[in-house]
């Protein structure tokens, strides 16, 4: 069975109303009846500085919530950040109304997130793709660098100029973690085909390589991605949330160039005009685990470990190919499939200094 999967999403016209709407007063209770159990619980997200609607893990974390309330009946809302003064503010407000459990997303949140905590033991939270010693706090981490992984050796397999490229908004483990399995996985099929293919964009042994030092700017994006395909790269992989629409542009406009999106599906988040471009997508199953733990929570079962998403617990994945799926020979999609097996089975290991 193909290890590709498809992630849910989320009704972006709903998101959007929140957004616009910002924090509503905290919900009528629901009863025990309708809830089967859940009772006055609620549960309240803060978004980082990108915003709800970032195509990324803010995106998909809230669709995670909003899946979790229509599951147990709870009340769930979004504070959306939109910069960096909002932050510790959006954490105290989320806190202050009465929820039981607390959502926050993205490092720039780390410290609120760590003080709140401190203050309110009697408060669940988590947090995405950061790491928050605290008894009340579990993080949300992904081993994406396995995911990415396969979409490297994907990427040197489909190139026809013997070049691939990668950057990212921020040198930061999140995004370094992708950017160093990119980089293996191109090197897998390099030695399996005895080929040469050259990533630009990213120096694993160094630790050190193209950013566009933002979550935001789509301009950064399409400049850069433009530099990567004027020397000759023809697929991209942007680890740089928002930004990485600017590269969808730059491929585009370019033709013959594909683009490999993360943390969500891009086929299906990105505008429809990038379909014909996106090759995969590295996704991360926020949402999912989202519901789990706030399930454990309501079940009283909430625990500090982290939560480590990976192949092996569907945590991560590398998704369709969709309209691209002629240019993946039905050889190399085998090839991927039987990668994927083998780090699932642990007989190739996926390492990074960034691994959770």
């Amino acid at each position: 069975m193909s290890t590709r999967a498809r992630v849910t999403t989320g009704l972006l016209i709903g998101a959007i109303a929140v957004a616009l709407a910002g924090c509503a007063p905290a919900p009528t209770p629901a009863t025990d009846a309708a809830t089967g159990g859940a009772g006055d619980y609620c549960a309240r997200m803060v978004t980082n500085s990108g915003g709800l609607n970032d195509r990324s893990f803010n995106q998909s974390s809230w669709e995670g919530m909003q899946q979790a309330e229509q599951e147990f009946g709870i009340g769930a809302e979004v504070l959306v950040s939109t910069g960096e003064t909002d932050l510790a503010p959006n954490v105290t407000q989320a806190v202050d109304s009465g929820c039981q459990f607390v959502l926050t997303v993205g490092f720039e949140l780390a410290d609120a997130t760590l003080a709140e905590a401190t203050d309110n033991s009697d408060i669940h939270f988590a947090i995405v793709d950061e790491t928050v010693d605290a008894p009340n706090v579990k993080p949300i981490l992904f081993d994406t660098a396995q995911a990415s992984y396969l979409a490297g050796y994907l990427a040197a397999g489909v190139s026809k100029t013997g070049k691939v490229a990668t950057f990212g908004g921020g040198n930061q483990p999140p995004v370094t973690l992708f950017m160093d399995g990119f980089v293996d996985g191109v090197a897998k099929y390099n030695e399996a085909h005895g080929t040469a293919v050259q990533v630009l964009g990213w120096d694993k042994q160094a630790q050190d390589g193209v950013f566009t030092g933002d979550f935001e700017d789509i301009n950064k994006g399409k400049t850069v991605t433009q530099g990567f395909i004027d020397q000759g790269a023809d697929v991209i992989l942007p680890v740089a949330g928002q930004v990485g629409e600017g590269a969808a542009s730059a491929a585009l406009e370019a033709g013959g160039v594909s683009l490999i999106w993360v943390d969500n599906d891009g086929y299906e988040t990105l505008p429809d005009e990038y379909q014909p471009i996106v090759l995969t997508s590295v996704m991360k199953n926020t949402g999912d685990a989202v519901v789990q733990i706030i399930g454990d929570d309501i079940d009283g079962t909430f625990s500090p470990d982290p939560f480590v998403g990976t192949l092996e617990n569907g945590g991560v994945a590398l998704a369709p190919f969709h309209d691209l799926a002629a240019s993946v020979p039905a050889e190399l999609s085998a090839e991927i499939d039987a990668l994927n097996d083998q780090i699932v089975a642990g007989t190739i290991t996926v390492d990074s200094p960034s691994t959770p």
